[in-house]
């Protein structure tokens, strides 16, 4: 357990930011598993919705340091990729 007021402090920004990446992280995981099973299910509609809202939230999930860049850029890049191959 921490002693100092400053140890303590830090404790409670480590818990609040901790909650915070974890539900950006699955947010981001949510919106590209959207993406994934209306390609599954062939609608290339609702997978070409899925893909525009999931792309600026991968994006900002970079940006918040939740994701790094390249991660982000690689997970754009395969799921579009995937929606491509429906046209």
């Amino acid at each position: 357990m921490a002693n100092h007021k400053s140890a303590l402090k830090r404790n409670k920004q480590n818990k609040v930011r901790n909650a915070r990446n974890t539900h950006v992280r699955s947010t981001m995981r949510t919106l590209v598993k959207q993406v994934r099973e209306a390609v599954a299910a062939g609608e290339k509609d609702t997978a070409q919705d899925a893909l525009s809202k999931a792309i600026p939230y991968i994006d900002k999930t970079s940006t918040k340091g939740v994701i790094h860049k390249s991660t982000a850029s690689r997970k754009i890049s395969r799921l579009t990729k995937l929606v491509n191959t429906l046209g």
